[in-house]
């Protein structure tokens, strides 16, 4: 987010400085703005992967809650009860390991910092510089 305005020949100091001051200022302002929104974007996806892997774990506590009882039951008698508990248990458990899978999905999509923010700020910190020697 460069700002390029050539300053009139006959401005003053202290009008060109009124204008730097303006400038920097909307930059600043326009920065705080992106890094907001980066940082926005970046919590969804973690409070989405956060949720959905809590949802896994709760799953899998019921497959195992499942696959204790299917065991239970085949050990105190040998029914067709054991089977269908067997099969719940085992399902449970698939949709614990879909929930992860989509879990650590959003997870990779939360980024850790403001990239687009830190990459136009440090183009703005270089073109002052660049001014700065340039003029001198």
């Amino acid at each position: 987010m460069s700002v390029e305005t050539k300053p009139k020949s006959d401005a003053s100091v202290g009008e060109l400085l009124s204008q730097l001051s303006a400038q920097l200022s909307r930059l600043v302002r326009d920065e705080m703005r992106l890094a907001q929104k980066e940082l926005q974007q970046s919590a969804k996806h973690a409070g989405a992967g956060a949720g959905l892997f809590s949802a896994a774990g709760l799953l899998a506590f019921f497959g195992l809650a499942s696959l204790i009882a299917a065991a239970i039951a085949a050990l105190a008698i040998v029914l067709p009860t054991w089977a269908a508990a067997l099969i719940v248990g085992a399902a449970l458990l698939l949709a614990a390991a879909l929930a992860a899978l989509l879990s650590r999905r959003q997870a990779r999509e939360a980024t850790p910092a403001a990239p687009q923010t830190l990459a136009s700020v440090k183009k703005d910190v270089q073109a002052v510089k660049d001014a700065r020697h340039g003029g001198s």
